[in-house]
C-alpha cells in the first residue's frame, strides 16, 4: 500500500478511537504506530540480535539491546518510584515461567522473529509471519487456559525491585546488572568486534522513548503477548467453545471485564494494531517479502509460531513483556527469563540451520 492512502486510513481510524472509544487509547494508537515504524525502520529483531551473536559472535543488535534496557528503565523505574498508581510487568518466579522461557527462545528463532517481531515482520509483508500471527494468538490463549495447572508446578511471588529496594537502588541494581552483561558478551565475542550499529543505537532510543510513554499513557508497561491471546479468546467466546468463569486467568476480574469489552478497549491490542500500521507504513519503501520457503519449512515454522504463542503466556511476556518490560521496571523474573530463553535459541538455532531457514 502506498504511504498517501495509509496516512488518511491511520488517521481516519485515529479519530474514530478519539471520538468513539477515548483520547487515552487513540494515543495508544499512535504510540504504536511510533514502536512499529522503530521496530520495522530500525530491523530492531531481538531474534535476529541473539541468533547474531551465537552464530557470528557479533554483538551489535545485542549491543543495541542492552542499550534499550538501560535507557527504558531509566526512564521507567523513577516513575514507577514517583508514581505509585502505575504497574511494573511483575511475574512470578515458577516451574511456568522456566519451561516457557526456554521454549520461547528455541521457538522464536525457528520462526524468525519473538511477538513483536512477528507483529512488524507480518506489516512488512513476510509472508511466514504473516501465517504465525494467528497461530501464535491461538497458542497465547491456550497457554492462558492452562496456565493455572502449569503454576500448580510451583511458584512463588513476583518480586519488584521497586517496591523492595526503593527506585534509586532498583535503578541501580539494573543499571549494573545490565553492564555485567555486556562483560560477559564482551569476555564471548572476544576482541576486535565492531560493536555499535548507528541504525540499533537510533532504535534503542526511539524504543526506550515510546515504552516510557506507554507506561505513562496506560498506566502499564509496554506488552504484547496478552493482546494476541485476548484476541483468539474473544472468538472462542463467542462462538460458545470457552466458559471464562471456571478458568484461572480468563475468570480473574480484570480479564473477564475484557471478554466483555471491545477490543478497542484494551491497550495492548490497540498498541499491537498500531505496531502494524507503522511496520505497514515503513512497507511502503521497503522489500521485505524474503525467500520462498518449502512446504516442510512452512509446516516447521508454523508449528513453532504456535509454540511460541503457548510458552510466551507460560514465560509471562515475550522479549517485549518479560524481557523488555520486566527488567526495565524492576522485576526478576525478567532476569530469570533472559538466560533461560537464550538456552532455548542455542537449540532454536541449530534447528533453524538443520532445516536451511
Amino acid at each position: 500500500m502506498k504511504r498517501s492512502p495509509l496516512a488518511v486510513l491511520l488517521s481516519i481510524f485515529f479519530i474514530f478511537l478519539a471520538l468513539n472509544v477515548s483520547i487515552r487509547q487513540a494515543v495508544l494508537f499512535l504510540v504504536g504506530i511510533g514502536m512499529g515504524a522503530a521496530l520495522a525502520g530500525a530491523r530492531f529483531g531481538f531474534t535476529t540480535g541473539w541468533r547474531n551473536l551465537l552464530e557470528s559472535k557479533d554483538p551489535r543488535g545485542v549491543t543495541g539491546q542492552i542499550l534499550l534496557l538501560g535507557l527504558a528503565a531509566i526512564l521507567c523505574i523513577p516513575l514507577l518510584g514517583a508514581f505509585p498508581e502505575l504497574t511494573a510487568a511483575l511475574g512470578p518466579p515458577s516451574v511456568s515461567l522456566i519451561i516457557g522461557a526456554f521454549f520461547f527462545g528455541m521457538s522464536m528463532q525457528i520462526a524468525d522473529g519473538c511477538g513483536s517481531g512477528t507483529l512488524y515482520k507480518a506489516g512488512l509483508g513476510v509472508p511466514l509471519n504473516m501465517g504465525i500471527l494467528p497461530l501464535f494468538a491461538l497458542g497465547s490463549f491456550l497457554g492462558s487456559v492452562h496456565l493455572g495447572d502449569w503454576l500448580k508446578l510451583g511458584q512463588t511471588e513476583p518480586v519488584g525491585l521497586v517496591t523492595t529496594f526503593g527506585s534509586p537502588t532498583a535503578l541501580l541494581m539494573t543499571l549494573l546488572g545490565l553492564l555485567i552483561t555486556a562483560g560477559i558478551i564482551r569476555l564471548w565475542v572476544g576482541k576486535g568486534k565492531t560493536w555499535i550499529d548507528k541504525r540499533w543505537v537510533w532504535g534503542a532510543v526511539a524504543l526506550a522513548i515510546l515504552a516510557a510513554l506507554n507506561l505513562i499513557i496506560a498506566g502499564q508497561p509496554w506488552g504484547v503477548v496478552y493482546g494476541f491471546g485476548l484476541w483468539a479468546a474473544k472468538i472462542f467466546n463467542s462462538l460458545g467453545w470457552f466458559d471464562p468463569s471456571g478458568n484461572m486467568f480468563w475468570g480473574q476480574e480484570g480479564n473477564a471485564l475484557r471478554l466483555t469489552q471491545s477490543v478497542l478497549m484494551d491497550v495492548t491490542s490497540i498498541t499491537n494494531i498500531g505496531i502494524l500500521g507503522g511496520a505497514l507504513w515503513i512497507s511502503a519503501t521497503a522489500n521485505d517479502a524474503g525467500k520462498p520457503l518449502t512446504s516442510q519449512q512452512w509446516m516447521i515454522g508454523l508449528v513453532a509460531g504456535f509454540v511460541m504463542g503457548y510458552s510466551s503466556r507460560l514465560a509471562f511476556g515475550c522479549n517485549i513483556g518479560a524481557m523488555l518490560s520486566g527488567i526495565s521496571t524492576g522485576s526478576l523474573h525478567g532476569w530469570i527469563w533472559v538466560p533461560l530463553a537464550l538456552m532455548g535459541t542455542t537449540i532454536g538455532v541449530r534447528i533453524r540451520r538443520r532445516y536451511h531457514f
